[in-house]
């Protein structure tokens, strides 16, 4: 059961945990999205009972909302962030308005408009010079070139690489059952002969019985932790004077564009990146358009000059 939103037992409380319950059971939404929402709902509840108002669904009105807006500007929050608070609470608002509940509307709330985040993903020459960091001739240095490996041939989001097994390897290690850790179902991706010969590599070379694909070498054999392997490629782009941007989720953008640039059809891509629907996937196309143009503006028709 998803964890209560806040320790009271307000009307808004006991609904916001339904919510996220729904959210998570019904909706199949991430265990990222579930936190994020929850932080969100508690600040909302923790904000009310700081003005003492009745944390009831009733109470919720236009003059309370925008209250609400005015106290998380004066956070000092991003206009992204406030953005992402009003987001929840409307989200919230139109599942009560599912549910039978009269409530204030969700539509009534505007949510601030803020520019799409740019899309960050490395040029091949960045991803070579990153995977060569690791010191290969120590464990950790193997297992650190094997994870890099895999999320750049499978675009894997950190949760579903963290989650991965020995027996996770099928059809001769040559491909990854990836376990549905996102409220997703499993799927099957494919590794690169490099990746899997890097993969085969670490293994040969672990005197344990864990099951995890990729463990922590410091103490026990325990499972790496996503933020553990956040950690360990900052730790590596700092070494090459990469931004400090590059985070897992640079390498699956950067698989993803690398595919489109070199022509593989975006369903096929969607599939492979185990999006849900087609409009996540498309947001890779506006960069690998204006990629393909740039090619086109510098080689298009200088043949015959």
């Amino acid at each position: 059961m998803t964890p209560a939103v806040q320790e009271n037992n307000s009307e808004i409380a006991r609904k916001a945990e339904e919510f996220l319950e729904y959210l998570q059971v019904e909706r199949g939404s991430s265990p990222l999205t579930i936190r994020n929402y929850r932080h969100y709902l508690r600040r909302f509840n923790n904000w009310l009972e700081s003005q003492n108002i009745r944390q009831t669904l009733k109470d919720i009105n236009q003059d309370i909302v925008r209250g609400y807006r005015v106290y998380l500007a004066n956070l000092g929050l991003g206009r992204r962030t406030q953005g992402y608070h009003l987001i929840a609470l409307r989200s919230f608002l139109k599942w009560l308005r599912k549910e039978g509940k009269e409530v204030f509307g969700f539509e009534q709330i505007e949510v601030p408009k803020f520019e799409s985040s740019k899309l960050f993903f490395l040029k091949g020459s960045d991803v070579e010079g990153l995977l060569n960091v690791p010191d290969i001739k120590k464990v950790q240095g193997k297992r650190d070139r094997a994870i890099l490996e895999v999320f750049y041939a499978t675009g894997l989001r950190v949760s579903e690489l963290t989650s991965l097994n020995r027996d996770s390897l099928v059809q001769g290690r040559s491909q990854l059952l990836v376990p549905p850790v996102s409220g997703e179902t499993s799927r099957i991706v494919f590794l690169s002969s490099r990746a899997f010969d890097w993969v085969d590599a670490y293994l040969k070379s672990r005197k344990d019985n864990a099951k995890a694909l990729f463990i922590s070498h410091k103490r026990d054999p325990s499972r790496l932790t996503p933020r553990s392997v956040q950690r360990m490629i900052k730790k590596y782009t700092k070494k090459i004077g990469l931004s400090s941007d590059v985070t897992p989720k640079t390498l699956r953008h950067s698989f993803a564009t690398d595919l489109l640039i070199a022509g593989a059809d975006i369903r096929s891509v969607q599939e492979m990146l185990g999006h849900k629907n087609i409009s996540t996937t498309q947001i890779y196309t506006h960069v690998t358009n204006r990629q393909l143009r740039d090619v086109h503006s510098a080689f298009h028709g200088k043949g015959g000059k």
